[in-house]
């Protein structure tokens, strides 16, 4: 008989053909384990690449903002108001700009660290069997 989920009713089974079916359900726990890391490991490499991608493009506006602030000294000291305040306005902007994009990384290499990690899932798993055969 099956349930509505379509698992069997294992209730009428005996001993041994439930003993019989142990190292399948190992098999499929061990397999189910090595998924999880898989996943685990694919999402957590997303994110690194994603947050680095992030820190590029800051340092990328960073390499520019220097640029801008060169530019902001020479026009400071060589010209008049309107010349440096541009520069000036235009060096906070990519400032600006370059802390937003680092901070985006920043926030996507943190969301990493917070990720639940599959060997702890092991190891509860490893401690559950364990406490199940100090009762018998």
């Amino acid at each position: 008989m099956t349930t509505p989920r379509g698992f069997r009713d294992r209730a009428d089974d005996s001993l041994f053909t439930l003993l019989g079916d142990v190292p399948e359900l190992v098999r499929n726990l061990v397999v189910a384990e090595v998924n999880s890391a898989k996943a685990w490991v694919s999402k957590a490499a997303k994110d690194v690449g994603i947050g680095a991608g992030w820190f590029v493009a800051a340092l990328f506006f960073l390499f520019w903002a220097v640029a801008a602030f060169g530019a902001f000294v020479i026009i400071g000291l060589s010209s008049w108001w309107p010349a440096w305040l541009s520069a000036l306005v235009v060096f906070v902007l990519l400032v600006v700009i370059a802390l937003v994009l680092a901070l985006l990384g920043y926030l996507r290499f943190r969301k990493l660290a917070g990720a639940s990690n599959p060997v702890e899932s092991v190891q509860e798993d490893v401690r559950m069997v364990k406490e199940v055969g100090d009762e018998f």
